[in-house]
């Protein structure tokens, strides 16, 4: 389950508006730069040419991609970890057959996957040759997402190009109008305007955001996987929280007994 990360979407309208408060107060209006002709060829023409160099079902994909880009998982890893713990608590305690309960109660299909591995007795090395497999795969289906944008900011600034040539054709065939070459030219470079900042602005950062946010489910389902291979072991919860909370940053590690101490009083 994801939440809709709001840092991404501020981002790219905080870039565009700075773009247009800067255009008025040089004393432009940024409603020229709103011509259909440009935006179409420019978006259009981005959008065809990378689904160009893709397969039809990555491209059925790309709704998902976006989702996940403007998203942030609701679970967070110190929430795994407790879950975790929890299922350590449970195998301890009922054996690792009462652990098929708690499978149900996960979303992650990853997470799911692993407990009902370790419930059916598999052996711990075949129960990370398997997610590891897992993880192979999602780091693939990462990286299509990551590169469909990554090539849209490829595109883009040349269809932007493309359009100002265009533009200036239109402007060479009609030079015996001289009172509308000027506003012919600055139509014309419009396309290019709009090529280099929504490339810069919106196809490279959504790229990016990508890139980290799969960064972060990786190293979650290997957090998972130490966790999982802890537990089949047999090892103490004490000893299952010790070892996931390397996966933690520092400053994690330290909120962590604040928050602790603070459930236990309420």
């Amino acid at each position: 389950m994801t939440k809709l990360d709001r840092m991404t979407v501020i981002g790219i309208v905080g870039a565009l508006a700075a773009i247009f408060v800067a255009m008025t107060m040089d004393g432009s209006n940024p409603a020229v730069l709103f011509k259909p002709s440009p935006i179409i060829l420019v978006l259009g023409g981005t959008l065809m040419a990378s689904a160009a160099g893709f397969m039809k079902s990555d491209v059925k994909n790309v709704k998902a991609v976006v989702k996940q880009a403007i998203g942030t998982p609701e679970e967070t890893p110190d929430d795994q970890i407790q879950r975790m713990v929890h299922l350590a608590e449970l195998a301890r305690s009922e054996g690792l057959l009462a652990l098929e309960r708690a499978a149900n109660e996960v979303d992650d299909p990853f997470f799911k996957k692993g407990i009902e591995l370790t419930v059916d007795g598999v052996d711990a090395e075949e129960i990370q040759e398997i997610l590891e497999g897992e993880i192979a795969a999602i780091q693939e289906r990462h990286k299509m997402g990551a590169k469909f944008f990554t090539d849209m900011g490829g595109f883009s600034p040349t269809l932007g190009i493309i359009g100002t040539v265009v533009g200036l054709i239109h402007v060479l065939g009609s030079l015996n109008n001289v009172s509308e070459i000027g506003p012919a030219i600055g139509s014309a470079f419009t396309a290019t305007l709009w090529g280099v900042m929504l490339a810069n602005i919106v196809w490279l950062p959504i790229s990016n955001k990508l890139k980290r946010a799969s960064e972060l489910e990786i190293h979650g389902k290997r957090m998972i996987l130490e966790g999982l291979l802890a537990v089949q072991a047999g090892s103490s919860p004490r000893m299952v929280h010790a070892r996931l909370q390397a996966y933690l940053s520092p400053k994690d590690r330290q909120e962590r007994p604040s928050r602790q101490a603070a459930e236990e009083a309420a």
